[in-house]
């Protein structure tokens, strides 16, 4: 079963806790066999170009960027611009820039095959094994404030509907003005004193936002974690995302689809997939449903179904956990000559790539040098499509090595969590039963924010709020086990 994320250690007060939490990292790293640090050689090579990048002619530093990030970061792919649109047709220009590696990263030097090894950074909790050295992915290339950089500047026109008209990339000098956190930018949003750009990254979002709907596009509202480590304990809050995280993923997400357009017409590239759902999985889910008591008519469609559920309702968000089914089986595809039978992402109802993090995920370094030889009118550069038709394996074995080590360290921290709990019985909701062994699932406990295994001597009752005693929580073996208390 998906695990709700580790975003983020919020506050932390060093002592036995946050050194055990250390502790246990750095155990998940040994075991993945992943390390923060670089080769001597790559460091020495990202210094290097940290020192004399490749910087574009174009400068486009008149325009007023700004950030929006999760408090801290450092390694910022992404600067936003939004002014309206000139005429009387409305709408809006976009101008998004997107770190350029192509500055710092020649094919076949000590950084590139250091990422090729690495494939995207790994989050989980604090900790982070970047994919790039931070010279590069936290200093030079990264579009920190007040400081000139090279990018891939993407300009996107916008209907008054919301929907995407136009599409240009190129390289540019750009200089953000100002790095703000989601929570500053929903401060000034809804105190009403947020700049222009916020209030149009509001319209624009909520737009697209809406252009997903009528599309069939669908995401799931799966609320996250933030972890609070006060002396000898650890505690876990879930956090809802922002209205404004959600609009600047959708800027994100126009880009994606951009980009996509460009490669699927000139049949060369890299796509983000994701099969349609198996028929008989939704109707596995249309079955949920009636035993978790939610009206699910048979003519809507699951994406408004999905659309319809409230997580902060238990038996929702029971609901909710059991249509993660249907977004399993994401990968890559690469475009070379022709379009595969499959090149749609079926959550999100369209064609689309990744190109908008290239400091995090290899393979938007490529698909953006695709984008911009095909604006350019030029050809493709050929260490780009020499490398094609690997990366699709190369990402994939990355994600699957990302979803481990980030599972790996909730477990970690849940099991800290719970760890001085064993034998207590806490309240909790069933969202997860085995379909081989109804005995065995998952169980939700609001109290301290966790989902974890739970057993029974009979059939779990799905969706139903229930009595669970926790019998295990194991920080060397990251194990939390519940076992429901019958009667």
């Amino acid at each position: 079963m998906p695990s709700n994320r580790v975003v983020r250690v919020r506050t932390r007060q060093d002592g036995v806790a946050a050194a055990r939490l250390r502790a246990g990292i750095e155990e998940v790293r040994e075991e993945l066999g992943v390390t923060p640090d670089f080769p001597p050689e790559v460091e020495e090579a990202a210094a290097r170009a940290a020192a004399a990048p490749r910087l574009p002619d174009l400068d486009r530093t008149d325009l007023p960027f700004l950030t929006i990030d999760p408090e801290g970061s450092m390694d910022l792919d992404q600067a936003l611009h939004i002014e309206r649109a000139d005429g009387a047709e409305g709408g809006y220009v976009v101008h998004y820039a997107i770190a350029d590696l192509h500055a710092f990263v020649s094919p076949g030097d000590p950084v590139d095959l250091e990422s090729h090894r690495r494939g995207e950074t790994l989050y989980g909790a604090d900790s982070k094994i970047p994919l790039h050295p931070k010279v590069i992915s936290e200093d030079a290339g990264s579009l920190l404030p007040d400081r000139v950089r090279p990018a891939l500047l993407w300009t996107i026109r916008v209907d008054a509907e919301g929907e995407g008209t136009a599409v240009h990339v190129e390289r540019a000098l750009v200089r953000s003005r100002r790095r703000l956190s989601y929570d500053e930018a929903q401060a000034a949003l809804d105190a009403g004193t947020a700049e222009e750009v916020l209030v149009l990254l509001g319209e624009v979002g909520r737009l697209r936002l809406a252009r997903e709907a009528a599309r069939g596009g669908v995401s799931l509202p799966l609320p996250e974690q933030d972890i609070v480590i006060d002396g000898d304990r650890w505690h876990l809050e879930l956090r809802r995302l922002l209205p404004v995280e959600e609009w600047n993923a959708q800027i994100s997400l126009l880009t994606g689809f951009a980009a996509a357009s460009l490669m699927v017409y000139a049949r060369v590239g890299l796509l983000r997939t994701l099969p349609p759902p198996d028929p008989r999985d939704v109707q596995r889910l249309h079955r949920t449903a009636r035993a978790l008591g939610i009206e699910w008519p048979a003519e809507q469609l699951y994406p408004d179904f999905i659309r319809s559920l409230d997580p902060e309702l238990p038996h929702h968000a029971a609901m909710v956990v059991a249509c993660t089914r249907l977004l399993r089986g994401s990968g890559y595809v690469a475009l070379d000559g022709e379009v595969p039978e499959q090149p749609l992402h079926a959550a999100l109802a369209s064609e689309y790539a990744h190109v908008t993090a290239p400091l995090r995920r290899l393979g938007d370094r490529y698909a953006g040098e695709v984008c911009l030889a095909l604006c350019a009118g030029t050809e493709v550069p050929g260490w780009v499509r020499e490398r094609l038709p690997d990366l699709p394996a190369t990402l994939q074995a990355s994600g699957q090595r990302g979803n481990r080590y980030q599972r790996a360290v909730v477990d970690l921290v849940e099991a800290g969590v719970l760890a001085p709990l064993v034998g207590q019985v806490f309240a909790g909701v069933v969202v997860d039963v085995e379909d081989d062994d109804p005995r065995k699932g998952d169980v939700a406990v609001d109290e301290h924010a966790v989902e974890a295994r739970v057993t029974a001597t009979g059939d779990l009752p799905l969706g139903t709020d229930v009595r669970v005693r926790l019998v295990t929580a194991d920080v060397a073996t990251r194990k939390v086990a519940f076992e429901l208390v019958e009667g």
